[in-house]
C-alpha cells in the first residue's frame, strides 16, 4: 500500500481533480469510522457514474483491511457493498501489469509503482471476498432491509468475477423493472410486475409506463437451475431472505415468447446481452 505522506497521491486522480485528500480521510476512518467522512471519500474522490479513477486503486487497501478488521457489523457491510460497487464497475479487468490508461500516470511516478499499485489493489478484492460468508450471515438478520440485501448480491458477484451479472443487478437495482434484448430481432422486451402482482413478471413489447394497455407475453418459470451462476444468486437470495429477487429469479431464467417477433427465447441470456466485459 502507499504510504500516508507518499507524494503519490498528489498525482493521483478521482473525477474532480487530484487525490492529495485521500490519505487524510483514510486516517479519520482508521481512527474512527464516520459515515460523512465516508460518503465524501466515495463520493468526491473514489466513484462517480459508475466510473472509478487511479485514487479509487490507491484507497481501496486501506478499505478492504478496514473491513476485515471492524467488529462492527454496520461498518463491513458498508465497505463490503461500495468495494463491491467499485470492482463491478472498473472496466479494466485482467489487465497486467497494470490498465493501459496509466501509461501517462507510468511515466510520472514509474512502472513499479502503477505494478504494486495494481497488484494491492487486486489483493485488496480477494481480501473483501473472504468476507462473504461473514456478510451473508449478518444480512439475514431481520434488521438488513431489502436494498442492502440487493446491493450485497451485486458485491458479491462482482467479488466472484460474475461482472455482467453484478452490472445487470446494479442497473435494475430496484427490482421493478427488467430490459431484454431478445436475441431474434434485436428488440428491447420490458419485463415487469404483472399490474395486479398475482404473477411477478411479464414480456412487454413497450415501456409499460407510456404503453399501459398493451398486451403482455407470459413468461414460463425456471423449474430447475439451469447454470451455474443462477444457481448461486437463487442460494445466496434465499440465504439472506432478499424476497423481491428470490420470486423473480425463477422467471427471469425461464422462457418467454418476443412480444416483437414472436420468436421463443430463454430470458436470462437476453437479460445479459447488453451487459458486455
Amino acid at each position: 500500500m502507499l504510504s500516508w505522506n507518499s507524494d503519490v497521491w498528489e498525482k493521483l486522480s478521482g473525477p474532480y481533480g487530484s487525490a492529495e485528500n485521500v490519505p487524510g480521510l483514510l486516517q479519520q476512518l482508521q481512527q474512527q469510522f464516520s459515515q460523512e467522512v465516508f460518503d465524501e471519500l466515495f463520493q468526491e474522490y473514489l466513484f462517480h457514474q459508475n466510473t472509478i479513477y487511479t485514487a479509487t486503486y490507491a484507497a481501496m487497501p486501506f478499505l478492504a483491511r478496514l473491513a476485515g478488521t471492524t467488529s462492527d457489523t454496520a461498518v463491513r457491510k458498508e465497505l463490503f457493498i461500495s468495494c463491491g460497487i467499485i470492482e463491478a464497475s472498473r472496466d479494466e479487468r485482467h489487465q497486467t501489469p497494470y490498465p493501459p490508461s496509466w501509461t501517462e500516470l507510468a511515466d510520472v511516478v514509474g512502472s513499479t509503482v502503477c505494478t504494486q499499485m495494481y497488484n494491492d489493489y487486486v489483493e485488496a478484492i480477494d481480501q473483501l471476498r473472504s468476507l462473504t460468508e461473514q456478510v451473508l450471515t449478518d444480512a439475514a438478520e431481520p434488521s438488513t432491509d431489502d436494498t442492502d440485501k440487493r446491493y450485497i448480491l451485486i458485491a458479491d458477484a462482482a467479488f466472484r468475477k460474475s461482472y455482467i451479472v453484478a452490472n445487470m443487478l446494479m442497473t435494475f437495482s430496484e427490482g421493478d423493472e427488467y430490459v431484454a434484448e431478445c436475441p431474434a430481432c434485436a428488440n428491447e422486451m420490458y419485463i415487469w410486475p404483472d399490474e395486479n402482482y398475482a404473477v411477478p413478471l411479464k414480456a412487454y413489447e413497450q415501456d409499460p409506463v407510456f404503453q399501459p394497455d398493451q398486451a403482455a407475453q407470459a413468461i414460463i418459470p425456471a423449474s430447475a437451475w439451469t447454470d451455474e451462476e443462477t444457481q448461486v444468486l437463487a442460494e445466496r437470495t434465499a440465504r439472506i431472505g432478499e424476497q423481491t429477487l428470490s420470486s423473480h429469479l425463477p422467471y427471469l431464467a425461464g422462457k418467454t415468447t418476443c412480444p416483437s417477433c414472436r420468436e421463443k427465447i430463454a430470458v436470462w441470456p437476453a437479460l445479459l446481452s447488453t451487459f458486455t466485459m
